[in-house]
This record gives C-alpha cells, sequence and structure tokens, in this order.
C-alpha cells in the first residue's frame, strides 16, 4: 500500500515545470484535457513517491474552484525528507518558490523548514541531525 497525493493547481503544465526544477521530480505522463489547454491528469515521480496533479476544472465541480487560493494557500503540507535540508529549501527558492519557515535545527532531533510553491502548495523539508558521540 502506498499514498500518492494529488493536487489540483492552476497551470499544471506550468506546476510540472517548477516540481522538475525545485524537487528534481520526473514526469512519467500527461493526458491534456479536450480544450487542449488544461491538463486532465499527470503523474511525477519525487524520490521514491509518486505525485499526481491536475488542472483546476471548476466546470466539473459545481462550479467551484479545488485550487488553492494565493491569499488562503492549501490545508495541506507536503514533506520531504532530504539529504540536506537547507539544499533542497535553495532550490526551491531558485525555482520560485517562498520560504514560510526558514530551515532551523528542531527540538525533535532534524533540520525542517517550509516552503509555499507557486501554486499555492506548502511543502517542508527536514534531514535527521547527527547525534553527538
Amino acid at each position: 500500500m502506498s499514498l500518492t497525493p494529488h493536487l489540483v493547481v492552476n497551470g499544471a503544465a506550468q506546476a510540472i515545470d517548477f516540481y522538475k526544477q525545485a524537487l528534481g521530480a520526473i514526469e512519467l505522463m500527461r493526458m491534456p484535457s479536450e480544450d487542449g489547454k488544461r491538463l486532465m491528469h499527470a503523474a511525477l515521480q519525487i524520490g521514491n513517491s509518486q505525485l499526481f496533479m491536475c488542472d483546476d476544472f471548476p466546470e466539473y465541480c459545481g462550479g467551484k474552484s479545488r485550487a488553492p487560493k494565493a491569499e488562503a494557500g492549501s490545508p495541506v503540507t507536503l514533506h520531504l525528507m532530504v539529504p540536506d535540508c537547507d539544499a533542497a529549501i535553495d532550490q526551491a527558492v531558485a525555482a520560485g518558490a517562498t520560504v514560510t519557515m526558514p530551515a532551523a535545527d528542531m527540538f525533535w532531533g532534524d533540520r525542517y523548514g517550509k516552503i509555499v510553491d507557486p501554486f499555492g502548495h506548502e511543502w517542508s523539508f527536514s534531514h535527521p541531525l547527527k547525534k553527538a558521540a
């Protein structure tokens, strides 16, 4: 069993490009919609996990948008355990993300920080701190 997040974004094709640059994602597939402008479905590989995404289709959801709004963001945080938290945050920022919590050593034993991507999704990064001998 595995868990695969499925994000709704405004601009899925642009989000794919961002996730490739910011997170080292590998595009597995994309399925364009009939209008040729939006994506009905896309799949990415990030590390050993998959991420699904699609463009927002309010016309199929009772006229309601499902993509996060820039001012409200998403209530969900996607977390990546990485070899170097600071480097991962720097890479995401270079691709266009905004730091919401700078990396810091946390009481639970990880180096941890957070960003928000240009599409309103929040990501956190961490790596374990070395234990003193």
